[in-house]
């Protein structure tokens, strides 16, 4: 039997505000979250017992046992409805998405495989139903089970539709600096500093021109790179240039595919080491 597949979409914060520091160590956010056509490759094959392989440029170091965020999910949805509903799987994952990279890898790989699980095995789940069971799993994972613009807030979990933001098929453009950030001291770093919550109108471009992401500052201390990616990526003349998540991957949005084609050239020309992924918004 040929093997069942999902994507594990690219997530990006179009904008990412903190608005405070929690009791639980945790934050509260405001966040845009938008996704791209494009990210990590998952297959899965029915077997004995479950299994996963990982493979992909940036498969190196990546835990394949059971705390992988996709086995936990598989885990969780067995338990839930039983081992007659929920077979065991061999799942192999293909990473080409960076890790640690403010674009929802792991949470991205977590929604993919509860998608291919309900899509097979568990038809009669719906969206809300399925976030509630693996959300607990990660922050960003809410999201990226439906990978649809929306609005998080929240530690980004509470989600609501944002049907101004017509954003579906906006050329964009991911770089990574291919330098890890790590999530936590970057939130830790955070000044404390509440700048408003996001805005919204039906202007689209003036609501994301007055976004910023409020992580940009303690990434970059940690990752001076993010800096430079984005003063290349504001040279190439996007409408809107920012960091996503906690870094280091920023994004840029265009106008049409031959202006986001021809920033891709350049970069690659200019920064080979780069990682890219030139793409549209879902």
């Amino acid at each position: 039997m040929s093997a069942f597949r999902e994507t594990g979409w690219a997530k990006i914060n179009l904008a990412l505000h903190v608005r405070g520091r929690r009791a639980d160590g945790y934050h509260d956010i405001e966040t845009l979250f938008a996704f791209v056509d494009d990210g990590d490759a998952i297959a899965a094959e029915f077997a004995d017992a479950d299994s996963l392989t990982i493979d992909g440029e940036f498969a190196e170091g990546l835990s394949a046992g059971g705390d992988n965020l996709v086995m936990q999910v598989l885990t969780l949805l067995r338990a839930r409805y039983g081992a007659n509903r929920v077979p065991p799987l061999a799942v192999s994952l293909t990473k080409t998405l960076p890790v640690a990279a403010g674009i929802g890898g792991g949470s991205a790989d977590a929604a993919a495989m509860a998608r291919l699980v309900r899509a097979h095995f568990l038809p009669e789940l719906g969206d809300t139903a399925l976030t509630r069971l693996v959300s607990p799993l990660g922050a960003d994972i809410a999201a990226c089970v439906a990978s649809a613009t929306c609005l998080g807030v929240g530690v980004g979990e509470e989600l609501s539709a944002v049907p101004e933001l017509r954003l579906a098929g906006t050329p964009v453009l991911l770089v990574n600096p291919r330098q890890p950030v790590a999530t936590g001291p970057v939130f830790a770093a955070w000044d404390g500093i509440d700048r408003g919550p996001l805005f919204t109108g039906a202007d689209l471009r003036a609501q994301l021109f007055a976004g910023r992401n409020d992580l940009h500052r303690p990434a970059t201390a940690q990752c001076p790179a993010v800096a430079d990616v984005l003063t290349e990526l504001g040279a190439l003349r996007p409408w809107l240039a920012r960091m996503s998540g906690s870094g280091a991957t920023c994004f840029a949005l265009f106008d049409a595919a031959a202006e986001r084609d021809a920033a891709a050239a350049a970069l690659a020309q200019r920064h080979p080491g780069w990682w890219t992924m030139a793409g549209v918004l879902r």
